[in-house]
């Protein structure tokens, strides 16, 4: 039963974590500062983690299936060609992290900015920076509104040059891409740092979450593989608790996800980044506190 209840905590925090701005590799350390998952199965720990993210994978799957597929024959040949479109803008966004990732894994860099000090910083780190450009976005937004409400001349007919993932050009999408490169650095949030970029580009809110979302489909899926092939050349085996913990961490974070990637989607055409932002910045100031007091490592 205790095995059961860890399984389910770890499938509840990946499946929030993941999508929303806030570091999951943040929240496993301070879960596992306390559960201590990874010096009980220390050779397991990474494969059950690369599991129950491919469960989080498929709830964008399952969330995004009607939008990102092609094929469908509900949609007309125009509606079809701007799903290839967008898979084009996924493939190209994905790209620069693609060609970074691939030498940064084999020669374990990430063994570098894998710490807790180092997690801590750039949690607080982007979070300063989410507070920042909102703050300024809602400043500009005000500004235009009042501007377009008096009638005064401006350069544009709506606030964002991009209120959808159609609307983002191949341009703003490499940019996007570039700067998911950062990502690698545990802590940043591939979520968080993508639509930060995006932000910054001048897309919505929802544009930049929908095209996170997006770009998560190849990157993740990529980056299980490869800790899978990795895993199965170590040739551990698996016992029933091992099991356990992989079926039900994997079905608990899918239907979390399912669950905050809706939430989030509607929370955000009426409300801003911030409150994430502070957020962060108390939960890299936990690990630091966690980490000088030796309850984490």
């Amino acid at each position: 039963m205790l095995d059961i209840l860890k399984a389910i905590l770890y499938g509840i925090v990946e499946g929030i974590s993941e999508w929303l701005p806030i570091s999951s590799t943040g929240h496993l350390i301070v879960l596992d500062g306390f559960l201590h998952m990874e010096e009980t199965y220390p050779d397991f720990w990474p494969f059950f983690l690369v599991v129950i993210q491919l469960g989080a994978i498929l709830a964008i799957v399952v969330n995004f299936f009607s939008e990102l597929n092609p094929f469908s024959f509900k949609k007309t040949k125009l509606e079809r060609n701007g799903v290839f479109k967008t898979w084009w803008k996924i493939i190209l966004g994905v790209l620069p992290c693609v060609l970074v990732a691939l030498p940064y894994e084999i020669f374990d860099l990430d063994k570098i900015f894998d710490t807790s000090f180092i997690v801590s910083l750039a949690l607080i780190l982007y979070g300063l920076v989410f507070i920042f450009i909102e703050k300024i976005n809602i400043k500009n937004q005000a500004e235009f509104e009042l501007s377009k409400k008096l009638g005064l001349r401006h350069e544009n007919e709506k606030y964002y040059l991009y209120e959808t993932v159609e609307d983002l050009d191949y341009k703003t999408v490499l940019l996007i891409g570039c700067a998911q490169i950062l990502s690698l650095i545990p802590g940043t949030s591939r979520s968080g740092v993508t639509i930060l970029a995006a932000l910054l580009l001048g897309a919505s809110r929802s544009c930049g979450a929908k095209f996170s979302f997006y770009l998560s489909l190849p990157v993740m899926v990529g980056a299980s593989a490869l800790k899978l092939f990795t895993f199965m050349k170590t040739g551990i085996t698996l016992d029933l608790v091992m099991w356990e913990y992989l079926i039900i961490g994997c079905a608990v974070a899918f239907l979390v996800s399912i669950l905050v990637i809706n939430t989030l989607m509607k929370f955000i055409k009426k409300h801003t980044f911030i409150g994430f932002g502070y957020y962060r910045i108390a939960l890299g100031a936990l690990i630091l506190i966690l980490l000088f007091t030796g309850v984490i490592y």
